[in-house]
């Protein structure tokens, strides 16, 4: 951001990549409570066929496991919430989205309000939905594990201090 940069406002865009299609949920909120995760929620569960489990990786925010989100996981037993590690990074396929969209549609945008911008995001969404792919990993197991080796062997070799 430049030092004369107006904000018009800001929104919390919250998420969900269906991996097996590509397809991408989305909801922008005003604020990042439990309350609007709940409100995600029941929107997922509203998009996904009433015969399938649904599985959802999340970071550990303290909305994620509040007591009334417990209450009510218990009630839709068909949503599962895994945690990632604590200080891991997001999921590969999560973090290209989220720069595809900053990319393409927010960095350098003017967005008059904050119903603008979010326009702007839904748009993008409705998009990337029309031909949606997954993320194909394509480096071998066996090729990041020797990648990792010669970087242990770099940082054993480092003078010490």
């Amino acid at each position: 951001m430049t030092h004369d940069c107006k904000r018009n406002g800001t929104t919390f865009l919250i998420a969900a990549l269906e991996v097996a299609t590509g397809k991408v949920v989305g909801a922008c909120m005003n604020k990042h409570r439990h309350e609007e995760w709940l409100k995600f929620l029941r929107i997922i569960l509203k998009s996904v066929p009433g015969d399938k489990e649904i599985h959802i990786i999340c970071d550990h925010y303290a909305t994620h496991k509040h007591a009334k989100v417990t209450a009510w996981l218990k009630r839709y037993t068909r949503v599962h919430l895994h945690f990632t590690p604590a200080s891991a990074s997001w999921l590969n396929m999560v973090e290209r989205f989220f720069r595809d969209l900053t990319d393409k549609c927010v960095r350098r945008g003017v967005f008059k309000s904050v119903g603008e911008l979010e326009q702007t995001i839904f748009d993008y969404i409705s998009y990337q939905n029309d031909d949606p792919a997954p993320f194909i990993w394509t480096a071998q197991p066996t090729d990041i594990l020797e990648k990792l080796k010669r970087g242990r062997a770099k940082l054993d070799n480092l003078p010490s201090a």
